[in-house]
């Protein structure tokens, strides 16, 4: 049988000490005295007390506990996100509560709901691949803080916190066009995500900023933007009568998956063809050549996100508006575009 955990009360009888003396000994109140403090933490470890955070949120209407749901966990940006988050929760008093939503809008909704009921104090969250139920996600957001990062939506009105997408893109394809790229494809995703189309418009920028045509037929996108996609795409822009002379792709994946379809068919690269990902995955240094990629400062992206988040749930009252924070990155150049 298993024992039940030591309560405030039972601390309280065996010390003959009031449950709100119990209470503020051991969340070291000022009002009382270390010798009293040191008398019930000795008690509390010896009966191995552990504090019910809900009972405690309840009587405070704070938990001091921040949700936060994602597409994908085991993701490498995701991660380095997450690593952030949960760093500068740490060091700012809160404990975070982690849930996928497997890029399912309706298990999206039931982990926002989860949430309420553990009662977190406000909830991060990066968006699923597909939402059209954004009234449920509104109804959230006019009872708890909620701030978006990475995956975000200019229908949700709270607080985002995204990559600079439209530069970091620009930036990327003007790298190739300064290498002498004039045919510079782009593989990116049929859905209307934000990162995609944000990305697009950095590609298009890029193009009409140095007076390059847009060529349609090199402009290719898929709905799982995947490195077996990247292959699949390459293997089609290599059957063109004219070939690109280099490869945009708005991920990492996908541009491993186009410089595998290059080997295959010996194309050299970046002599003839060559390519750019984006998000400095693990994967783009092991690839040969090493993939010339945008890195994106996930741990960055996860400790804004907190400190917003954190910003609204202590200033409830305040009329904080609707604002989207652009965090800078950085071209990574390696072999895929230059030999050293």
């Amino acid at each position: 049988m298993k024992k039940k955990n030591t309560t405030l009360k039972e601390l309280s009888e065996k010390l003959n000490l009031s449950v709100s003396t119990v209470s503020r000994a051991l969340n070291d109140h000022p009002d009382i005295s270390e010798k009293t403090k040191n008398k019930v933490a000795k008690l509390a470890k010896e009966l191995h007390y552990t504090p019910n955070l809900f009972a405690r949120g309840f009587r405070s209407q704070e938990s001091h506990m921040l949700g936060v749901i994602v597409p994908n966990i085991t993701h490498l940006f995701t991660s380095t996100i997450l690593k952030g988050v949960l760093e500068e929760a740490e060091v700012r008093g809160y404990r975070v509560i982690i849930s996928e939503s497997k890029n399912n809008e309706a298990k999206q909704l039931e982990m926002l709901h989860t949430m309420m009921q553990f009662g977190v104090d406000g909830i991060l969250m990066s968006l699923a691949r597909k939402i059209t139920k954004v009234e449920e996600v509104l109804d959230v957001l006019n009872r708890i803080p909620l701030v978006l990062f990475d995956k975000v939506s200019v229908k949700i009105p709270c607080t985002q916190v995204v990559i600079d997408e439209e530069e970091a893109a620009f930036n990327a394809v003007e790298h190739l066009i300064e290498l002498g790229k004039q045919r510079i494809a782009i593989i990116k995703e049929t859905e209307n995500s934000y990162n995609s189309e944000k990305r697009f418009a950095g590609y298009l920028r890029a193009l009409n900023h140095h007076g390059i045509p847009l060529r349609e037929k090199i402009i290719l996108s898929t709905e799982d933007i995947s490195l077996s996609q990247g292959r699949r795409l390459t293997n089609i822009l290599l059957s063109k009568k004219k070939r690109p002379d280099a490869i945009f792709a708005i991920t990492d994946n996908a541009a491993i998956g186009a410089i595998k379809a290059l080997h295959k068919f010996n194309v050299r690269i970046p002599e003839e063809i060559a390519v750019v990902g984006f998000s400095n995955s693990t994967n783009s240094t092991i690839i040969q050549p090493a993939l010339t990629t945008v890195d994106q400062p996930g741990d960055k992206i996860g400790r804004t996100a907190v400190k917003y988040l954190i910003e609204e749930i202590k200033n409830p009252a305040s009329d904080i508006s609707t604002k989207t924070i652009e965090i800078k990155t950085n071209l990574i150049i390696r072999d895929s575009t230059m030999k050293a």
